[in-house]
């Protein structure tokens, strides 16, 4: 027989992470701050747009390296 319980905590936990993606893309234009940090890269040209948020990916990095840390600590 197989132990199903083990399969139902992953698939509520991928569960449990999609709403908070969900909630974080529906709200994400009402975080002023987000990707117009100091150190995200916006260059714009004639005909060219370049823009690459490296310290909002840092920072959101580090939050979830701290939140899956508190979820698969034992």
């Amino acid at each position: 027989m197989i132990d199903l319980s083990g399969v139902a905590k992953v698939i509520i936990l991928v569960g449990a992470i999609m709403v908070m993606m969900g909630i974080i893309v529906l709200f994400a234009d009402r975080i002023p701050w987000l990707g117009k940090l100091p150190g995200d890269i916006y260059i714009q040209r004639e005909n060219f747009t370049f823009y690459f948020p490296v310290m909002t990916c840092i920072i959101v990095s580090i939050l979830l390296s701290v939140i899956f840390y508190f979820i698969t600590k034992r």
